[in-house]
């Protein structure tokens, strides 16, 4: 089976955790994670925010593997300031730098610039990286089904559970969304874009919703740019959604996130 690029990332992940721990050791990163201003609470303000409209976890991303550069003006605080003003519930901050141009400050320097909680969004494999996006003031992780077994994930999500973190679970096939089911969150994600092949499709979304368990805050990934993407997936009962894409790739960011919520079905 040829590599992934999935798999090219688990690769440089795992090698770049080795030497972060060489460099600063875990219980260095403990003290700054203890140090670290309290926890947000990210699923509480997605479900208050669908409640009486959609729940918009804003991205700030700079790059992707599968678009290359998105935003060449990239001030993270200055954005994650008009995702706020724009109406955003909550933030996710790429950390990733190899695929994404991100990096571990624009973490910090985001969540703290507003008042939202936020995601790092990263590959995590290791207890260590939970750790460490904590002392980056994060209030919630990623777990992505398609890079975890399950003894893995319900690892990293008790250490976040420890931290007081939320953990958004990703999935992107009922195989991955039944796996999900044995962790304990109950904030799942389905990435509409498959991270074997990168190709797009809302039809994802449409098929897994009809499966997740009642008391699941479903979150719909990627290919959503318009009123219109949301509310046909408002119209399979999936109210919340993780942007960047759409909003990093415009001038005003914050008028551009304000007209994509502004008239929310109801």
């Amino acid at each position: 089976m040829s590599e992934t690029i999935l798999d090219r990332i688990k690769t440089y992940k795992l090698q770049e955790v080795a030497a972060d721990k060489a460099t600063m050791p875990l219980n260095l990163i403990e003290e700054a994670a203890k140090a670290a201003t309290p926890v947000r609470g990210f699923e509480t303000a997605l479900r208050r925010a669908q409640g009486s409209g959609y729940g918009l976890i804003a991205e700030i991303k700079k790059a992707s593997p599968s678009k290359g550069l998105i935003r060449e003006d990239f001030e993270p605080a200055t954005l994650a300031l008009a995702y706020e003003q724009g109406g955003a519930t909550c933030l996710s901050v790429l950390t990733d730098t190899p695929s994404f141009k991100g990096a571990k400050p624009y973490l910090s320097q985001a969540r703290n610039a507003t008042r939202l909680p936020a995601i790092r969004k990263d590959f995590i494999y290791d207890p260590y990286q939970v750790v460490e996006a904590r002392s980056l003031h994060a209030d919630c992780i990623l777990l992505i089904m398609a890079s975890l077994e399950d003894g893995q994930a319900a690892e990293l999500e008790a250490a976040a559970f420890d931290w007081g973190m939320d953990v958004l679970i990703e999935v992107h096939d009922a195989d991955e969304l039944e796996r999900a089911q044995k962790l304990k969150s109950r904030m799942i994600g389905v990435n509409n874009r498959n991270l074997h092949t990168f190709e797009t499709s809302l039809e994802t979304t449409k098929t897994l919703a009809a499966q997740m368990p009642e008391d699941a805050l479903v979150i719909s990934e990627s290919g959503l740019f318009t009123p219109a993407d949301l509310a046909e997936m408002a119209g399979v009962g999936v109210r919340s959604f993780l942007i960047g894409e759409a909003l990093m790739r415009q001038a005003d960011v914050a008028a551009a996130t304000a007209r994509l919520l502004a008239d929310p079905v109801a």
